[in-house]
């Protein structure tokens, strides 16, 4: 597909689905090796992550793996609040777990750096961080990222999960604004 309006904003094609999927393969092949007897929850951060996580999740192979959702926003139109709202919390027991959390994008870091604090506090034993894509030239918080599959520009995106107020989320692959 070329090029996409949604709202009022052109969005042009920057990720097609075949490289997603690509890199989504070799993030379950490690996730596959690095997890084997930690019985992980997968905890994906909606709404973003939930192409990401099933994409994910349908890949692993540990039979002991599990996952859930939490439901986060951060996010007014084109920009980041800075402020983490919850809107559906966990409700899991995480002492002792292995916890991965699934997440669309990492830009500034809030969100994620929030998110493990509170896994943290709940005695997680390990958490892993799993991010589609990560924006680093946005970063202003410094989070530890085991498995990233793409970096990218500081561009404002849509599809594959990703949203421009709501829409644009269903689209296959990545698209980019165009300025």
């Amino acid at each position: 597909m070329g090029n996409v309006k949604i709202l009022d904003k052109e969005f042009e094609l920057f990720i097609p689905y075949e490289k997603i999927r690509s890199v989504i393969e070799k993030m379950a092949e490690e996730m596959n090796r690095d997890l084997v007897g930690k019985n992980p929850l997968f905890l994906c951060v909606l709404n973003g992550a939930f192409m990401f996580a099933a994409e994910i999740f349908k890949r692993v192979s540990l039979l002991d793996a599990e996952i859930s959702f939490v439901k986060l926003a951060s996010y007014d139109g084109t920009s980041s609040t800075g402020k983490v709202k919850e809107l559906i919390g966990l409700n899991e027991d995480l002492s002792g777990r292995t916890v991965v959390v699934l997440e669309d994008i990492i830009d500034t870091g809030i969100t994620i750096e929030n998110t493990i604090q509170q896994i943290q506090a709940r005695n997680a034993k390990d958490v892993y961080v799993a991010t589609l894509l990560l924006k680093p030239d946005a970063l202003v918080k410094e989070v530890k990222i085991d498995y990233t599959g793409l970096e990218i520009p500081n561009d404002f995106i849509v599809g594959y999960g990703l949203d421009y107020d709501g829409r644009g989320r269903n689209l296959i692959d990545i698209y980019k604004v165009v300025d």
